[in-house]
């Protein structure tokens, strides 16, 4: 299967599984399909999995008593969507996870985490290894959004992914930027006059 070809080459960038340790690995996962719109975890309930995407596009956000959309973070081809707090502690999630495209995903279950660790240890040192990673980025972005201005965070969002912009909509990258989508289209006017 070549999406179980595509989650088995990441993982060697980190650590070098035997073919046995692959099976099992492959066997205690769950693979799924989701259809854009769909959620993988809703805000309130507990995330039981955290999901390493093959294929399409998903959102992390929060919605606050307004109504109000707070995107934290996207994650496309190679990249983790997950709400880590609830996933680790197995408590009610402050995120929903969303499909923004059609979305392919291996999903790890929580509750044979352990068991993997056990069987296969150096997946132990995997995860803490992209636990590490995650948190880098998050405290990264904490001082983006303290530091620079809405121009700055727009341009480093565009240098670091630019794949996503083409992808999702505007108020959706506003939302992440923690601008209205009004702005936005101010910022990206004001840059085409620059150029």
């Amino acid at each position: 299967m070549e999406s179980a070809k595509q989650l088995l080459n990441y993982i060697s960038k980190h650590v070098n599984l035997t073919e046995k340790e692959e099976l099992v690995l492959l066997s205690k996962v769950n693979h799924r399909k989701y259809l854009k719109g769909q959620y993988l975890v809703q805000q309130g309930d507990v995330c039981k999995y955290t999901s390493f995407v093959i294929s399409g596009c998903t959102k992390m956000f929060y919605m606050d008593n307004e109504g109000q959309e707070h995107i934290a973070m996207f994650s496309i081809k190679d990249w983790w969507s997950s709400d880590l707090g609830s996933f680790i502690t197995q408590t009610p999630a402050d995120y929903n996870i969303q499909c923004i495209e059609n979305t392919e995903v291996f999903q790890f279950p929580h509750h044979t985490q352990e068991e993997l660790f056990k069987e296969i240890p150096k997946l132990e040192r995997f995860f803490r290894i992209i636990l590490e990673k995650a948190l880098v980025a998050s405290q990264k972005r904490i001082i983006r959004n303290f530091s620079l201005t809405a121009k700055e965070r727009y341009l480093n969002f565009k240098n670091l992914y630019p794949t996503i912009e083409q992808r999702v909509p505007q108020y959706m990258i506003a939302s992440y930027l923690g601008i209205t989508k009004e702005f936005l289209s101010k910022i990206k006017s004001k840059l085409i006059l620059e150029q």
